[in-house]
């Protein structure tokens, strides 16, 4: 379960950011999760609540905004939402596609204070 090392290097992260002393204590961790970053948001919640205790986002929440995955598809040209990355384009049926956007994972905001 990948999840775990994932939620733990998002705890890395707010440590960093907390590093210069600016805030004292972290409420909200906002994370932009793509449909296609290959991770489970029920496991990645799970392994945050762990890796949080004891920090300084020991009491934080992990709000984990979903995007859509879109690709292009190289046979009819048009932009489609793909929910895997094996999906074939709903317009022509061909397989050749090129994710464009929904392998996002970056923590975009933290509420402190």
């Amino acid at each position: 379960m990948h999840e775990v090392g994932l939620a733990q290097s998002i705890v890395d992260i707010v440590r960093e950011k907390a590093g210069d002393g600016s805030f004292r204590v972290v409420k909200t961790v906002f994370l932009r999760l793509g449909a296609l970053a290959n991770v489970e948001p029920e496991a990645l919640q799970f392994g945050f609540e762990c890796a949080r205790r004891g920090t300084i986002a020991q009491e934080a929440t992990l709000q984990i905004e979903r995007t859509p995955g879109t690709a292009r598809c190289m046979g009819c040209g048009k932009e489609v939402t793909v929910q895997t990355r094996l999906d074939e384009c709903p317009v022509c049926g061909s397989g050749q596609l090129v994710v464009m956007t929904g392998d996002e994972f970056r923590v975009t905001e933290l509420e402190v204070s």
